[in-house]
């Protein structure tokens, strides 16, 4: 038997009933500066970091590079050799902040690999806790923790920044 993991509020965007901006929102987030409503949290060299508008769980973060490629491979040597060692920061951040039990990371390349935006890859950091995944734990009294975007977008704004 495999767990399940319940996101109803991600119906909406599996379904298609959310407005879609035109064009990349990866490549409008890293032309857009610092602007909140993006909710990248951190900016190296060649990736930002930002919050999953339709996360899997709370904390759910992505690693995008701020090139338009569709493949790790079509990254320079550098945005490669940085990409590694920003994913293992990105997961102590999230670790100190939110202290889960556990993480998945990594990447869906394709669409049929479940990609949403297949033609600009990205690494899912995603912060798990135990019974997360499984309805009757939730039931017997497991919880999601839930937090507004807003709010993470300030706690991990902040973490990061302490960082640099």
């Amino acid at each position: 038997m495999h767990e399940v993991l319940f996101t109803p509020w991600r119906s909406a965007y599996i379904t298609g009933q959310t407005r879609r901006e035109p064009g990349c929102f990866f490549c409008a987030a890293a032309a857009d500066g610092d602007d909140p409503e993006r909710l990248v949290v951190h900016r190296t060299a060649h990736h930002l970091v930002m919050l999953n508008r339709h996360p899997y769980n709370t904390g759910h973060l992505m690693i995008a590079p701020l090139e338009h490629l569709d493949a790790p491979e079509a990254a320079s040597p550098e945005a490669v050799a940085e990409l590694w060692p920003l994913a293992i920061g990105v997961r102590q951040v999230l670790a100190e902040v939110y202290r889960p039990d556990g993480f998945n990371i990594g990447m869906n390349l394709g669409r049929i690999a479940g990609a949403g935006v297949p033609d600009h890859y990205h690494l899912h950091v995603v912060p798990r806790w135990a019974g997360d995944a499984n309805f009757m734990g939730a039931v017997a009294n497991t919880r999601l923790i839930p937090e507004d975007l807003d709010v993470g977008w300030q706690k991990l704004r902040e973490r990061f920044s302490k960082a640099r």
